[in-house]
């Protein structure tokens, strides 16, 4: 039985038919991510604290090699990275998207027109994109604290697919405690950030005593009311 399976798209009016095969999948949460970082930083990250994209897909590829090992089946890495652009934003971040492809990641990119406006729902539905075509052999979520993908991830648990949550422990505390979800630390990664994250927790707090900054902003709570 073949591992490839055969999909047909549509161009304007002509079929394309092109084969996609079983593959691990990251998908990169970037609003959520850089909103995690920065209340880690306490400010907005600078390029010492920019995650090298270049060290999670070496990581990505090894991680799919270590799969297709275990699983018997050659398996391919999916890079995806989720972001919103602001407007009036597009030439600050033309640059970074540019950069991410040339790396080998696929950008899904959406105007952020309202406060709602989040990728997290296209996140959602590429995953259920990939399983639906029979193609998904692992997931892997990379999102500071991974809320928003705990059901559609148990989901895929449950069917026997592996699933992983990258993001940081100080947010993601139902991950990092889950039997089933595998949770890695950004920085665990190697080579991600070429500094060390200055991180404070209440267990290694300074004699001094630490700010401890807010995880969103107070005007997200109008979103709730």
């Amino acid at each position: 039985m073949s591992n490839v399976h055969e999909f047909t798209h549509y161009y304007g009016d002509a079929p394309v038919d092109y084969q996609l095969p079983p593959n691990l999948l990251l998908v990169w949460d970037a609003p959520n991510l850089d909103m995690g970082l920065g209340a880690i930083l306490g400010g907005r990250p600078t390029a010492a604290y920019r995650p090298r994209f270049d060290a999670i897909g070496r990581w990505l590829v090894h991680r799919a090699i270590e799969l297709s090992e275990t699983s018997g089946e050659h398996i391919e890495p999916e890079a995806t990275v989720f972001t919103n652009v602001q407007a009036g934003g597009a030439d600050v971040m033309r640059p970074w998207v540019e950069a991410l492809r040339n790396v080998g990641f696929a950008v899904f990119a959406k105007p952020k027109t309202e406060h709602d406006s989040d990728v997290d729902p296209d996140m959602i539905a590429h995953i259920k994109r990939r399983h639906g075509e029979g193609v998904l052999r692992g997931v892997i979520v990379a999102s500071a604290d991974g809320q928003n993908f705990r059901e559609t991830l148990m989901e895929l648990v449950a069917e026997g697919i592996p699933a992983t949550v990258i993001g940081f422990h100080e947010h993601a505390s139902w991950a990092v405690a889950h039997e089933d979800i595998t949770f890695i630390d950004l920085e665990e990664i190697p080579g991600v950030f070429r500094e060390p994250l200055p991180r404070i927790s209440l267990d290694s707090l300074p004699e001094e005593g630490a700010w401890l900054q807010p995880f969103r902003p107070l005007s997200a709570l109008l979103a709730h009311r």
